[in-house]
């Protein structure tokens, strides 16, 4: 599978729980846990991804887009650590929607920025053969990828 299209698929996949949540009542708090405990799981995946494989080819292939790659890390360190502590947070905490409210709208900033300006410039510079490679190494290490968003490069620096 194409990287690109890989990255864009996980996007989807989060979108699709990111409005779940936002469509579930204020007393659906299981329904919400366990929707925040997958949106954890994607996106800390999904960073371990960005951060371990992409960014790094990006970077290489296209040296223009190295503040692109910097803008994208720090977007990652906000939203790790905003994973972390809602691991923790229990919904009745009447922060709860809230931080995850933000979460969703740093994400969904963070996404429409890669599709829209950035991928096209990294497709255009990697190619197809290169992607495709590098789509099945970030496919195969999704499943070496940490469990604590804190455990992502992103989460240090």
């Amino acid at each position: 599978m194409d990287a690109i299209v890989l990255l864009k698929d996980d996007h989807k996949t989060v979108e699709r729980l990111f409005k779940k949540f936002e469509e579930a009542g204020d007393n659906a708090l299981k329904t919400k846990r366990k929707l925040v405990d997958q949106i954890i799981e994607e996106l800390t995946v999904h960073a371990y991804i960005e951060e371990q494989l992409f960014y790094p080819a990006a970077r290489e292939a296209a040296p223009d887009t190295k503040d692109h790659v910097l803008e994208s890390l720090e977007e990652h360190h906000v939203v790790v650590w905003m994973l972390s502590e809602l691991i923790h947070l229990n919904p009745k905490d009447e922060r709860f929607d809230a931080k995850v409210t933000v979460l969703i709208e740093n994400v969904r900033h963070h996404v429409k920025e890669e599709e829209k300006d950035w991928f096209p410039e990294v497709r255009k510079a990697m190619g197809r053969k290169a992607l495709q490679e590098l789509g099945e190494q970030m496919d195969a290490a999704k499943s070496e990828a940490p469990k604590d968003p804190l455990a992502n490069l992103s989460a240090t620096q």
